[in-house]
């Protein structure tokens, strides 16, 4: 059996329960190295075999899950964040379905919703924005044209950009052609609930100048919007003059 289990954002308590018991219980790991905290490691037991998926291929990953399944062993295959978020696990169950290998997933907490606790911001302010776009700049990886920065800024919705924080300059210029006014607010948020977290608030203008000046190229998220700074009106939710399904209006 695998597991595909989120690490969640960084900090070692903000994996689930359930991916706790996973990594306790489990006879081999594949770890995302280059993003996923190593303290997690300490849940696994002193027999599991432990790799580095950093220094692997998907094929080499695929190598070892299968040798595992073949002795009978449970492997947890560990991922940072939640895993349905740049987490490139559709190729890998992709090819465990030809191998006719059972799986399943364990969710774990987004850096996107991380960001927002770092930042104590609501991401859907009511009057201020009830949507969130998550994209990427396109770097290496191509971006499809109809969700080019460009476009989405059209929308002026709140925005969490993965994988960018090295295209700052770029991404600054293509949500400003977009549509975002310059001083819409911005933050940078690196390594968010790490020990090393730091947030470097500033604008849409001013995303490559905070990026040089904190000298960040990565493992950093850019979320952009009105919601960082605006006044916003008082949800219907608790308001005593109305009434949902569980509660009258107060006249």
């Amino acid at each position: 059996m695998v597991h595909i289990v989120g690490a969640g954002c960084g900090a070692p308590d903000l994996i689930t329960l359930r991916g706790k018991k996973y990594l306790e219980q489990a006879d081999v790991i594949i770890y995302a190295g280059s993003l996923v905290n190593r303290e997690l490691l300490a849940f696994a037991g002193p027999d599991c075999e432990i790799h580095d998926s950093a220094k692997m291929t998907l094929e080499e990953i695929i190598d070892v899950i299968a040798a595992a399944e073949r002795e009978g062993k449970t492997t947890v295959r560990l991922h940072t964040g939640d895993p349905s978020l740049y987490g490139a696990i559709g190729e890998q169950m992709r090819e465990l379905d030809k191998l006719g290998i059972e799986y399943d997933i364990t969710p774990g907490v987004s850096a996107f919703s991380g960001a927002a606790a770092a930042l104590k911001a609501e991401y859907t302010l009511p009057d201020v924005s009830q949507t969130v776009i998550i994209s990427r700049a396109e770097g290496k990886t191509p971006v499809p044209e109809a969700e080019s920065l460009r476009s989405l800024a059209s929308h002026r919705a709140t925005m969490v950009l993965f994988l960018s924080a090295g295209l700052a300059g770029k991404v600054s210029k293509e949500l400003i052609e977009g549509g975002y006014p310059p001083e819409t607010p911005a933050a940078i948020v690196y390594k968010v609930s790490w020990k090393d977290e730091k947030i470097c608030c500033c604008t849409v203008a001013t995303l490559e100048e905070t990026a040089a000046n904190n000298n960040i190229t990565k493992t950093a998220l850019i979320v952009v919007g009105e919601f960082l700074d605006s006044e916003f009106v008082r949800s219907h939710l608790y308001d005593p003059s109305f009434s949902t399904e569980f509660r009258e209006a107060k006249q």
